[in-house]
């Protein structure tokens, strides 16, 4: 049975924040922190805190500006975290109103109605709540009937999520999925912290996947194959949760970006290089790449494809977006697929905390 990812939606909050205007806050920060360990720096007790740069960050992340939440909060020296009202006035959770905002898009895109979906998806590396499921209150306010659940895999989210979405369909207890990875990544950030402050963003995305005999849109891709695999690594890690999440002074996310960097490359080029060999595979028009470094993306691309990418065969929203964790590759996607013809190859690929890593080979379909 044919499955094909069908219609995309995305959301981005309003608000808008630049490099200028982060490096603008956090070197505030410095200056203040410098002052009030003045002596223990002096000392010896204490290594002085640097300043960060908006060129600096461009060229270590890629990152221009980011969409957030809450801008204020983030900028407030005297807070430096988002000040996010987690409820609306009817009660419904802050990720609930981004994921019904892209998966309506979404819905519109494929020309399908909440009578047509029986089973949602909230996929993404953290929830405001361990239950009721994101995922369920998202079904509710569409209105679908049949079952939802929540599920993360870090930035990795999308694919797998995308996986339990064919599985579901060829095992029969779907003909259409509904996925949505509502991010709300800032307040898992440090923005105290130089080497991570500027990395992320909010953001929400949605797809259908469907039977091929159920899609009505016009876009839609083939889902050919898909390899998903985890290695434990602690490199990248936020150890809060439900037996430590009273410590509110404690940073969420930890990372060995120089680690990272080099292990997180290796394995996703390996990994994607073997499943091309095993398919046959090659011609890829489109690499449709989890937004975390534009380097990274650049340098896997080239590994891939045997050349520096350009911005078409691999493009780069990070830019604008920064990194919006599981919703990086699939904001490629929606922004970049629409311009391929019939037949054409592509690959969506994730790669994040775990390590985790999914890749999906898709082909643009020609039935219309």
């Amino acid at each position: 049975m044919m499955t094909v990812l069908s219609g995309t939606g995305l959301y981005l909050p309003p608000e808008t924040l630049t490099n200028e205007e982060l490096v603008e806050s956090f070197n505030a920060y410095v200056d203040q922190y410098n002052q009030r360990y003045a002596s223990d720096i002096a000392s010896g007790k204490r290594e002085a805190l640097g300043y960060s740069s908006a060129e600096f960050i461009a060229k270590a992340s890629g990152v221009e500006s980011r969409h957030v939440i809450d801008k204020q909060g983030i900028l407030d020296v005297s807070t430096m975290r988002p000040q996010i009202q987690e409820f609306d006035e009817q009660g419904r959770s802050i990720q609930a109103q981004m994921a019904i905002a892209a998966a309506q898009q979404a819905m519109e895109a494929a020309h399908i109605g909440a009578d047509e979906i029986q089973m949602v998806i909230a996929s993404c590396s953290g929830f405001q709540r361990c239950y009721p499921a994101i995922a369920i209150e998202v079904q509710a306010g569409l209105g679908i009937e049949g079952f939802a659940y929540d599920m993360n895999v870090a930035c990795s989210s999308v694919t797998f999520a995308l996986f339990n979405a064919v599985n579901a369909i060829k095992a029969g207890a779907a003909d259409s999925v509904l996925v949505v990875n509502p991010e709300v990544f800032t307040s898992q950030v440090d923005f105290r912290d130089r080497k991570s402050h500027f990395l992320f963003g909010d953001a929400a995305t949605a797809f259908i996947v469907q039977r091929q005999d159920k899609c009505r849109y016009e876009h839609a891709f083939e889902i050919i194959d898909y390899e998903i695999k985890t290695l434990f690594s602690a490199n990248i890690e936020n150890n809060l949760g439900i037996t430590n999440a009273v410590d509110a002074a404690r940073p969420y996310f930890i990372q060995d970006g120089n680690k990272v960097f080099k292990e997180v490359i290796k394995l996703t080029a390996e990994t994607i290089k073997n499943q091309l060999s095993r398919l046959e595979l090659e011609g890829f028009k489109r690499l449709w790449l989890h937004q975390a470094n534009s380097n990274m993306i650049r340098l896997i691309s080239n590994k891939l494809l045997g050349h520096n990418p350009s911005e078409l065969e691999a493009p780069q929203p990070i830019k604008y977006c920064g990194n919006t964790s599981s919703c990086g590759a699939m904001i490629a996607f929606h922004e970049n697929h629409q311009d391929m013809a019939a037949g054409d190859l592509g690959l969506l690929a994730t790669f994040g905390a775990g390590y985790s890593l999914g890749s999906v080979v898709l082909r643009k379909v020609s039935y219309w």
